[in-house]
Formats: structure tokens, C-alpha cells, sequence
């Protein structure tokens, strides 16, 4: 996916989130800087979140173990939930904790069958 594919749908989850109750803030440079971060912060007053957006227009999506590390890494130390948003074009966004991704040689995958299965369908 694009660059700018990418931020459309970081855009459309801040808005989604806020419409279902969340306080969310769009992280700026997520992904262009050196130390690790998230793509979005939300968080109800209950529930905290990191998030990792994600898209896939092919059924599945891979995330680097590097990528993952390090995201998990920075939830940690912000004291959030880190949370793993996928939207599979013309299905809809599924939420997934990183434990919930499939381990592969190189990082995790999800493909939509197994986020169906796993995932939460928020939105």
C-alpha cells in the first residue's frame, strides 16, 4: 500500500474511534523516525491503546519481528495496551493484541481468515 493509502486509513480509524467514544491523537512521524512509536494513542478513560495501523489488499498482512519488537517495546513504556488495527479492503478493520499474530521465520502475519477468528471487529 501507499504512503498516503496508509495515512487515509490512519485518519479513518481516528475518526471511527472517536465516534465509538475514544479520545484518539494521530502520532506524527510514526514510522520516520528512529525511536520507536505507535500510529495512533486512544484511550476512553477505561481502556488505553497503542496502535499499529495497518492495511492489506491481497488477505494478508506481514509486520517485521523488528517492527513488532520495537512497537510492543514503546506500548510498554507508555504503559498502553499495544493494539495491532488491520483493515482488509472491503472488509472491514479487525483489532488484534501481537500475541494474536501468526509467527513466521522473519516477523507475523495475519491473513483475514485468522483475524476473522481471532480479531475483534470494532468497527
Amino acid at each position: 500500500m501507499s504512503k498516503k493509502r496508509g495515512i487515509a486509513a490512519e485518519r479513518e480509524l481516528l475518526h471511527l474511534l472517536w465516534e465509538k467514544g475514544f479520545a484518539v491523537a494521530r502520532v506524527a512521524g510514526s514510522g520516520s523516525v528512529p525511536e520507536p512509536s505507535c500510529d495512533l494513542l486512544a484511550g476512553n478513560g477505561t481502556l488505553k491503546f497503542a496502535i499499529e495501523c495497518k492495511m492489506s489488499g491481497n488477505g494478508a498482512k506481514y509486520i517485521t519481528k523488528a517492527q513488532m519488537d520495537d512497537f510492543v517495546a514503546f506500548s510498554e513504556r507508555f504503559g498502553l495496551t499495544p493494539l495491532i488495527a488491520i483493515k482488509f479492503l472491503r472488509k472491514g478493520w479487525f483489532f488484534l493484541s501481537p500475541e494474536e499474530m501468526k509467527k513466521t521465520g522473519k516477523g507475523f502475519s495475519i491473513t483475514l481468515e485468522q483475524a476473522t477468528g481471532r480479531g475483534i471487529k470494532l468497527i
